[in-house]
């Protein structure tokens, strides 16, 4: 019985180089069909979803969202009966991301796309899609690798790796609350969740909004303290309560002081383990 052809999803910003991919991946692989391009990181996941390819192309710069946060994103959703894609990264030269790949085993392009370089990248895809299992086996390494690449200087935030690390962990917040401005101390925040423009600050008695964003304020606290569940939300760890997980295998987290649960994403399910 024949094996249908592999599909792909190339994410890519910039319409030529998006063209110039895929008429490079027709010579090197004449198999792969190209089942979507898309411009932003938000099309990617809803259409990866929607199309389920076997292999996946994103660009780390995307507008509305980096081609890492769509990973994550669409890691976090993907169904746990389905194979997770081969996930290549396109990057512009850039010496943080490359060392963050190269280290994490995790495959990339850089832009413009060579044809010699592309060829290795397919003989690298071709060998992992002859057995989709493995690539089920490998969804739990693809969290780790991508964790690390979120951690890494110069990808998650393009200015990460010239920015100066803070010398001591945030202690006081300035945040609105109506038309009044109020200093929260960091000691009594239960948890942080990124909503639209702003980011949400929840005491065991309040709520206050603050623009900074959630991935610069991160970079702010002591991650001892303060772990991220999700994507958009930072919880302070000693104020979990219990961890339950619902019919689908998805955890939730309720905190002291707070009635709300909490979801928490694949990607950070690891924190959760019993001991």
């Amino acid at each position: 019985m024949n094996q249908p052809a592999p599909r792909a999803l190339i994410a890519e910003d910039e319409h030529l180089l998006a063209a110039a991919l895929q008429q490079e991946l027709a010579r090197a692989w004449p198999a792969l069909q190209i089942a979507a391009t898309v411009g932003d990181g938000l099309s990617a996941v809803r259409q990866a979803l929607a199309l389920l390819p076997d292999v996946l192309f994103f660009d780390i710069r995307m507008p509305g969202q980096s081609g890492l946060d769509a990973a994550v994103e669409l890691a976090d959703a993907w169904p746990d009966d389905k194979p997770f894609p081969a996930l290549v990264f396109v990057t512009a030269y850039d010496q943080y991301a490359v060392q963050a790949f190269e280290a994490q085993a995790v495959d990339y392009l850089l832009k413009p796309v060579q044809a010699a370089r592309l060829q290795k990248t397919v003989q690298k895809l071709q060998l992992a899609l002859m057995n989709k299992a493995q690539l089920a086996i490998n969804l739990e390494a693809t969290m780790e690798q991508l964790r690390h690449l979120l951690a890494a200087p110069g990808i998650a935030s393009p200015s990460a790796a010239a920015a100066p690390s803070s010398t001591a962990p945030l202690t006081l917040i300035q945040a609105s609350s109506g038309s009044q401005i109020h200093m929260v101390p960091v000691a009594d925040v239960l948890y942080f969740e990124a909503a639209d423009k702003y980011v949400r600050v929840l005491t065991a008695a309040r709520e206050y909004l603050i623009r900074t964003p959630l991935k610069e304020l991160t970079s702010q606290l002591d991650t001892q303290v303060f772990w991220q569940i999700h994507r958009s939300t930072l919880v302070r760890a000693s104020a979990i309560t219990t961890v339950t997980r619902d019919e689908a295998g998805k955890l939730h987290l309720e905190l002291a002081g707070r009635t709300e649960k909490l979801p928490v994403s694949r990607l950070y399910a690891h924190l959760f383990k019993a001991m």
